[in-house]
């Protein structure tokens, strides 16, 4: 891409605070992008080639929404997580296995999208985000959800499309969760802690596709309190 349309860019994002140049093929973040640290409030580098997201991304301190989703990362630097004012960060479709060890610093962080990514586990470092609202792990490589989601503040949580086994019976705890997605996983109802059915906030358990007919679900005791707590919540919003 040529000198002058990348100009034609940074000017209009510097009078509209958006950035936005996807699959243009770009292999690194552009640089110029420094002029703009204190203007601009979203960043879409979708649909493009970029392996690295350089430390210098940590000075975008008014940052609201950064979008890379298809791209080649795999590592997010640690100075990410400076970004106090990120409420939106998608990154779907890279090569991630794991977050910067400080990612439970993002504060204002409202929705992640990891999609199509490497993860291995439910990263703990998420369970530091107060303001979470949906998380979006599906078509990664879980294979457990460990105890520490206990402590997860999201209202919606979708692990769809992993190779999950087992799950932590403190997923029943999150105080906030609502949503939970586990389709086309490999669960055994053996597996599935009762008190999601029983004592949760769960209001939608997805679960189709596992090890397990979804007739045999119904058949469980607590279903019957999980279906209270569906209709209900169908009922609010109708």
């Amino acid at each position: 891409m040529g000198n002058s349309a990348l100009k034609a860019h940074l000017e209009t994002a510097q009078k509209t605070g958006v950035f936005q140049l996807t699959g243009k093929g770009l292999t690194e973040f552009p640089e110029d992008l420094q002029k703009l640290t204190s203007n601009l409030r979203t960043i879409d580098l979708s649909n493009n080639k970029i392996e690295l997201l350089p430390p210098l991304i940590g000075k975008f301190s008014f940052l609201k929404s950064l979008v890379l989703n298809n791209n080649k990362l795999t590592a997010l630097p640690e100075e990410l997580c400076k970004l106090k004012k990120l409420e939106t960060l998608h990154l779907n479709g890279n090569h991630l296995r794991q977050l910067p060890a400080a990612f439970g610093q993002l504060s204002a962080l409202k929705t992640l999208s990891l999609s199509g990514n490497q993860l291995r586990t439910v990263p703990t470092q998420l369970c530091g985000l107060r303001h979470l609202d949906v998380v979006d792990l599906s078509k990664n490589q879980i294979q457990n959800v460990p105890d520490s989601v206990g402590e997860l503040q999201a209202i919606e949580l979708n692990l769809n499309q992993n190779q999950i086994s087992q799950i932590s019976v403190q997923i029943s705890h999150c105080p906030r969760l609502k949503v939970l997605r586990l389709e086309e996983n490999c669960l055994e109802l053996s597996m599935l802690p009762r008190s999601i059915l029983s004592d949760s906030q769960i209001s939608l358990l997805a679960v189709e596709g596992n090890l397990f007919e979804i007739k045999k679900l119904r058949e469980l005791e607590g279903y019957d309190k999980y279906m209270e707590r569906f209709t209900a919540t169908k009922k609010k919003f109708a």
